[in-house]
């Protein structure tokens, strides 16, 4: 397929301002919606105190509060950008955003540990439904040139969902809202989540697959399982005491992965129909930038969890302190995410994510000397530097990284396209929340007196962030496979089953 010129219609002024008006507010409702649920993973680590007093929940529970939730996500992603590829992904959409409203009241309802977590799993699982049709919306919504200003705007909100929950959960755990003490950053769904139901119903346009695809029901067992062999041991491996079969499963998941890809080849010959569009990995951008996805995941899944612990277990602080110490990363995410779209990006190429990661590994580096400096008596003043060039780092990369992996991949695969995107990063989050149990819990005894939880803490807070520098390194050298330049409008094609790139032609969007 070629480049075609197509003859440009005149539309009548009124229509076009109406339907690009409607456009620009389905973007902003399926933004608030991935902004609900990047808080709704950040929000509860602030809250992990208050949620552990109050239902007597032991450090394990308090993993799964949080791993349980990635698990579930990281499953079903795949499987929920496929359906919104089948079905409709407003409809997906639609009712995803509607079960995670409720599983977000009963969670905020949750009567013990074990609750919280079954909701949370529910939370989890309906957040896959939901997730995956927002980058595919946006895909089929606007135009390729348009693409980089949207992803810039949703690397923006990324950003700042994942550092200012911190600060929301500290405000509604602080002022325990008629004695509900955490129960509020659940409850807060509920308003942000209706709304996003009536308004998406209104203003978000139904897509789907150009061609007609069959549900893979087999693919969907087989990746579940696979995952599910990963993770599973991981999240629950320190509590056990590292048991056999938790290695094993994990070697085990290596010849379910074999066979799954086997299956989606032959699915693929057989009726084009797979969970997982193989061919999408014989384009470099979409390869590439799908490993730096995971390996970040795990950055992020071992830094936010540890910061909370080293803040208000270790030093003791409260909620609304611990939050508030985040305002700086916030600040410079947003700052460095808007900037480097519009542009760093156009001039720097991938440069500009390889500095993203450099300029990260170096604040993490100064938090790691800040840290051994000042000791139990460190100030949140004497936190924010560190921060500010952690956050200009990770803003480098969380706005560009989406639109370097969606750039050449077809809109009839957005969907599963949108799945994988977003699988691997909580693949690579949940990897993080599991490795927790090494580089943090590891670092220390499992009986400390209570005059040395700070000096314990900070200790294995320390011995974390190490990983997370050399998380970074390997994040900075996969890098490296990225394209140099981003992909104009003219390369966001289509892919042949041979993985060939096509020419997309870019329609006149007459509304």
């Amino acid at each position: 397929m070629t480049a075609a010129a197509v003859p440009e219609t005149e539309p009548e002024p009124g229509a076009a301002t109406a339907a690009d008006r409607r456009r620009w507010l389905a973007l902003a409702v399926v933004m608030t919606a991935s902004f609900m649920d990047l808080v709704d993973v950040t929000i509860v680590n602030i809250a992990i105190p208050s949620i552990q007093q109050d239902t007597g929940a032991s450090f394990s529970a308090v993993q799964w509060v949080t791993g349980g939730y990635a698990l579930a996500f990281a499953i079903g992603l795949i499987t929920g950008g496929r359906l919104g590829d089948i079905y409709g992904r407003k409809r997906l959409f639609l009712i995803g955003i509607g079960g995670f409203t409720l599983a977000s009241a009963l969670c905020g309802l949750a009567v013990g540990p074990e609750m919280l977590v079954a909701t949370r799993i529910l939370q989890g699982a309906t957040a896959a439904l939901m997730v995956p049709q927002v980058l595919s919306i946006i895909h089929s919504t606007f135009p390729a040139h348009e693409r980089g200003k949207v992803f810039g705007m949703f690397g923006a909100v990324v950003g700042l969902g994942a550092v200012s929950g911190p600060m929301i959960g500290a405000l509604l755990t602080e002022w325990d809202i008629l004695g509900l003490h955490w129960r509020p950053i659940f409850l807060i769904n509920l308003p942000v989540g209706v709304a996003g139901l009536l308004l998406g119903r209104r203003f978000i346009s139904e897509s789907r697959a150009e061609k007609a695809l069959r549900l893979d029901l087999v693919g969907m067992a087989l990746a579940s399982v696979g995952l599910l062999m990963v993770i599973y041991p991981l999240t629950h491996g320190r509590e056990a005491g590292w048991p056999l079969w938790g290695h094993l499963s994990m070697v085990g998941s290596l010849p379910v992965f074999a066979l799954f890809v086997r299956y989606e080849q032959a699915k693929t010959r057989r009726d084009g129909s797979p969970l997982v569009e193989l061919s999408l990995f014989r384009v470099k951008s979409f390869a590439a930038g799908i490993g730096v996805q995971l390996t970040f995941g795990i950055v992020t899944g071992i830094f936010f969890l540890v910061w909370t612990l080293y803040m208000q277990v270790g030093l003791g602080w409260s909620a609304l302190r611990a939050g508030s110490t985040g305002i700086p990363f916030s600040i410079a995410v947003s700052a460095a995410a808007g900037m480097s779209v519009q542009k760093l990006v156009p001039r720097f190429g991938r440069k500009v994510l390889q500095a993203g990661a450099l300029v990260m590994a170096a604040g993490v580096l100064l938090y790691i000397g800040e840290a051994h400096r000042y000791g139990v008596g460190i100030q949140p003043w004497q936190m924010a530097l560190p921060l500010v060039v952690m956050g200009a780092g990770m803003g480098l990369i969380v706005a560009p990284i989406t639109e370097a992996i969606l750039s050449e991949v077809p809109r009839e695969h957005a969907g599963s396209a949108s799945g994988l995107i977003n699988t691997t990063g909580q693949l690579g989050t949940a990897l993080g929340l599991g490795l927790v149990s090494v580089a943090f819990f590891g670092a220390m005894d499992d009986h400390v007196a209570p005059e040395a939880v700070g000096a314990a803490f900070t200790v294995a807070f320390t011995h974390a962030l190490w990983w997370v520098v050399g998380v970074l390194a390997v994040v900075f050298a996969l890098m490296f496979a990225l394209p140099k330049r981003p992909a104009g409008p003219e390369a966001a094609g289509s892919v042949d089953p041979d993985g060939t790139a096509q020419v997309e032609r870019q329609p006149v969007l007459v509304p």
